[in-house]
């Protein structure tokens, strides 16, 4: 039996998590009939390359949409909320990146390894939404010990890449380095300090309660994924000079005990996760070791010995992949294998 193809667009294709998407669409032989890559103004006519053939960008309009099955969205909050309803119009199913729909009630929020059955269980409106990156990667560990021992409270210190902010942004650490290494100023312009040498305290705009909109979406967004609202989340969101990949520091407190190899048993059973815990052996999750794959890595996984029910853990996973693109694409998998 032929296996069915569609027609798959690509919103902010010229960006880090576009251009990554087209990659994983590659990789993973994803049944694409005709790619049509989109972007702003600025970016039209630019050749990206998919399948050993170049294809033009094209800029995106209302009238973008038509044929097209897929739309895959990494264009930023007020670009999703312009267009992806348009997408829609048109026929399309939306897998959208931005944070413009994800804890809208009709709107599944979905990491395929953890809720796959939101996509049905919804009463959605044909856009299903990728989740933060930082929740992506840190829901990949709590899931299969929520499961375990029910999770009552997480407080967690992520350390963010700085392509988490976008290519600009990555590539403001490299000039930066650049200049720090030849003794010359360094400009600043992608975030509100040196990024080079540096950590920041501050992803996202500040909220009248103090945390930013970064560490409210790890909140938010997990009670939603792990659809349990009695989960009590806090966390410090931090910019810190690494090219890719977000670390996690988290603790946990559950209802149940769960014993460290319990942890390591379940985790290392899940899906997309990747136990990395040799601690004796100076073998731990880093950036260097997650970036470019699939999997979230998890280690320094040890019982919290100030509460009498509680893990603590290291998370490390590349948020262009299953922080972003690989999550949209996996949701489209699930899409065409399912539903269209």
């Amino acid at each position: 039996m032929k296996r069915e193809k569609y027609n798959v667009a690509v919103i902010g294709a010229t960006g880090a998590v576009g251009q990554e998407m087209i990659k994983i669409l590659e990789e993973r032989n994803f049944p694409v009939a005709d790619l049509k890559p989109l972007a702003s103004e600025r970016s039209h006519g630019k050749e990206l390359g998919f399948r050993g053939e170049k294809i033009r960008v094209e800029k995106l309009s209302e009238s973008s949409f038509k044929g097209i099955n897929i739309a895959l969205f990494s264009a930023g909050g007020e670009r999703s909320r312009e267009f992806a309803p348009k997408a829609v119009g048109a026929g399309a199913v939306v897998v959208d990146n931005s944070s413009a729909f994800r804890m809208e009630p009709d709107v599944p929020l979905v990491i395929p390894e953890i809720n796959a059955h939101a996509i049905a269980e919804s009463k959605n409106r044909g856009i299903i939404a990728n989740p933060n990156c930082t929740t992506a990667v840190t829901v990949m560990a709590l899931k299969p010990l929520h499961d375990l021992g029910k999770i009552k409270r997480v407080v967690a210190a992520s350390y963010q890449a700085t392509s988490g902010a976008g290519a600009r942004a990555l590539e403001e650490l490299k000039i930066q380095t650049r200049a720090w290494a030849k003794g010359e100023p360094m400009e600043v312009k992608a975030f509100p300090h040196q990024i080079a040498f540096n950590l920041i305290p501050q992803v996202d705009s500040f909220l009248e309660n103090g945390y930013t909109k970064e560490e409210m979406k790890l909140h938010n967004e997990t009670r939603k994924i792990l659809e349990d609202e009695s989960i009590q989340v806090t966390a410090t969101t931090v910019r810190v000079p690494v090219f890719r990949a977000h670390s996690v520091a988290v603790n946990i407190e559950t209802e149940r005990k769960i014993t460290v190899k319990e942890a390591k048993d379940a985790l290392s059973k899940f899906p997309g996760v990747q136990v990395v815990d040799e601690p004796q052996g100076a073998k731990y999750p880093m950036p260097t070791l997650a970036a470019g794959k699939d999997e979230c890595l998890v280690g320094r996984i040890r019982e919290d010995y100030t509460i009498s029910c509680g893990l603590s853990f290291w998370v490390v996973g590349d948020q262009l992949r299953k922080g972003a693109a690989l999550n949209a694409v996996q949701i489209a998998e699930v899409l065409v294998r399912e539903y269209l």
